[in-house]
């Protein structure tokens, strides 16, 4: 392809650099208004803001149409293999945990662990085992089943909402088998594994931070007295496993192994340790679920069936980094002329499009590790098929918001509008970098996903790091990583905890506890990627 057949980027349509950016702004702003305002439904806000991303890159950008439908149809290419594959069979191995039981007994497992001490159990509870949940299933399930799963320990159901939202931050940026650093490697075109490190390097602070402050938030400073030796122990080893396995092997197994660690790390302390027992005012005993009789302790033989979905999927994940499975068998394909047909004005280079698929991605090893699970289980055909089915329903409107989304991202980028605003942002100067976290903080409070905010200003903050001479991989990490603490305050999140409870109506209430919680957790995110940025460079990959 000659030079001449190259679309160029127009990085100032309006000849005006702030006015540009504020138009820019429009598709993203429709897409947050809707879901964080007027509480629309993602499907609807994706596919107002597709449409406006449409308009505005075919009339203000002057972008050729041909290139404007090839950057979408190559987000949906995206969507569908690389992030809904994943979804897919981690939903579908989630449903096969509850269809056979296998569920049912870890929650009991969790039960009956759970020590005395109320701060403990928001750790083991909301912190260790929320972090299994979004590791492996995301889309609200840890703050729904830990909320439930607190309330039986006895905590108050407003305590037990706030408790599970502010523990659902810290494994987030790794949610889901690693979807949203996935997402943010396609959209932004940087090295996965590179993005995984940055995010592993930034997180385990907030790891090790978290234990302690949900003692503080539960117990206060008596409790924290008590417990702070488990919290640490809950926090060092999750955090030290969260930065090992998001540096060593990517973002695919990272919650998964660092919960599990956890968990054996605490438990075993518990044993040890023996803490005092603080039973809450409103339980009946701490092991026993709220309105449902005393169970027998589960014997040895069901804390592997427990556990066993959860083992093979760490297993397989683990096999799968090693053999670097991932890499098999790909194959690069070229999206028409959309590969090196536009120019990003910004670089000074053309944009390349092409999709590497990876028939052995890590969706396709959680398949392995869901049909591993089957047999263990000795789960029938039907059984099997009726769980891949129930999985397929649940992500049936999530995965058409996935895909308008992306395919918005992509276009987003490839008309120059991203770039645009990169460079109006990038006028903040040395504090971007504290900026950048609250850029991914209001992104996932307005729409309720690290992956949604990674997709909507990932390559702003690659072109605003770019204009500041920074280290692009840092900025775009931070976005996720920044992205976690808004998870809590985000409407979506709010609603689905409060609806399992029992307190419709009071998500009011829910938003005013936890609202500062964030905004500090995402200023302390901010302030370590300053540091990064300027004296702590040797920490960036």
């Amino acid at each position: 392809m000659s030079w001449a057949d190259i679309w160029p980027q127009p990085l100032d349509p309006l000849h005006s650099l702030s006015l540009s950016a504020l138009v820019a702004a429009v598709p993203l702003t429709t897409v947050l208004l809707l879901m964080g305002v007027f509480r629309k439904g993602g499907l609807l806000a994706s596919c107002c803001g597709l449409a406006s991303t449409a308009i505005l890159a075919l009339a203000v950008w002057g972008m050729p149409f041909s290139l404007a439908t090839l950057s979408v149809a190559y987000g949906f290419l995206f969507a569908l293999w690389s992030i809904l594959w994943i979804v897919f069979n981690a939903l579908w191995l989630y449903h096969l945990s509850i269809m056979t039981g296998s569920f049912d007994l870890l929650r009991r497992w969790m039960q009956e662990h759970a020590s005395g001490e109320a701060g403990v159990q928001a750790i083991l509870v909301a912190f260790c085992f929320g972090a299994l949940l979004e590791g492996s299933a995301g889309f609200g399930a840890p703050v729904a089943v830990t909320a439930f799963l607190l309330v039986g320990l006895g905590f108050e159901a407003m305590e037990a909402v706030v408790v599970s939202l502010i523990a659902n931050t810290a494994p987030v940026a790794f949610g889901a088998l690693g979807v949203p650093i996935v997402a943010l490697a396609g959209v932004t075109g940087l090295d996965l594994m590179k993005l995984s490190a940055m995010v592993g390097r930034q997180l385990p602070l907030l790891s090790v931070i978290l234990p302690l402050y949900l003692v503080m938030v539960v117990s206060g400073y008596q409790g924290l007295r008590r417990s702070w030796p488990a919290a640490l122990v809950a926090g060092l080893t999750f955090a030290a496993a969260q930065f090992l396995i998001s540096n060593i092997w990517g973002p695919f197994a990272t919650d998964i192994i660092a919960a599990l660690v956890s968990v054996a790390a605490l438990t075993t302390y518990l044993r040890i340790s023996h803490p005092a027992v603080k039973v809450r005012p409103n339980a009946v005993t701490r092991a026993v679920v709220s309105g449902q009789p005393p169970q027998e302790p589960l014997p040895g033989r069901l804390h592997v069936a427990a556990w066993l979905p959860w083992a093979w999927l760490s297993a397989v994940m683990i096999l799968w980094s090693y053999f670097k499975f991932f890499q098999r068998g790909q194959v690069p394909i070229a999206i028409g002329s959309l590969h090196n047909g536009v120019l990003i004005t910004l670089y000074h280079k053309p944009y390349a499009a092409i999709y590497s698929f990876q028939p052995l991605t890590g969706g396709t090893a959680v398949l392995v590790a869901t049909l591993l699970s089957a047999l263990c289980f000795r789960a029938k055909g039907p059984l099997l098929v009726e769980s891949g089915i129930k999985a397929a329903r649940q992500l049936r409107i999530p995965g058409i918001t996935v895909l308008m989304i992306v395919g918005l991202a992509y276009l987003f980028n490839y008309s120059g509008m991203a770039y645009t605003m990169g460079a109006s942002v990038a006028r903040a100067g040395r504090v971007f970098p504290i900026l950048s976290s609250y850029l991914g903080w209001i992104a996932c409070f307005l729409s309720g996903s690290d992956t949604s905010s990674n997709l909507l200003f990932g390559n702003l903050q690659v072109a605003a790091a770019h204009n500041l001479h920074l280290n692009q991989v840092l900025l775009a990490a931070t976005n996720s990583s920044g992205a976690v603490t808004g998870k809590m305050i985000s409407p979506q999140n709010i609603a689905v905890g409060v609806t399992t409870v029992g307190l419709i109506g009071k998500e009011g209430s829910v938003l005013r506890r936890t609202f500062w919680h964030s905004v500090l957790l995402a200023g302390l995110l901010g302030m370590l990627s300053f540091a990064q940025a300027y004296w702590l460079a040797g920490m960036v990959p």
